[in-house]
């Protein structure tokens, strides 16, 4: 877990596709993060590892760099 004072923006979750991995995603919707696009899988061989995006919609960083084209 990470010892940050202050919530990531962008979080990429990954591990075994299991009650624990969905425990953690779980938390992290509590928290106030939204899924981000669809989830990925792979097989290392022994078992299913799952990754899901999860993003927080209100923290937006402010532009910084007055006059830069868009």
């Amino acid at each position: 877990m990470s010892d940050l004072s202050e919530p990531l923006g962008y979080r990429l979750i990954t591990g075994p596709d299991d009650a624990a991995f969905c425990a953690r995603v779980s938390g992290l919707l509590d928290q106030g993060y939204q899924l981000h696009g669809s989830p990925a899988l792979t097989f290392n061989g022994e078992r299913v590892i799952a990754a899901q995006a999860l993003v927080l919609p209100h923290r937006v960083r402010p532009d910084t760099s007055e006059g830069s084209a868009r």
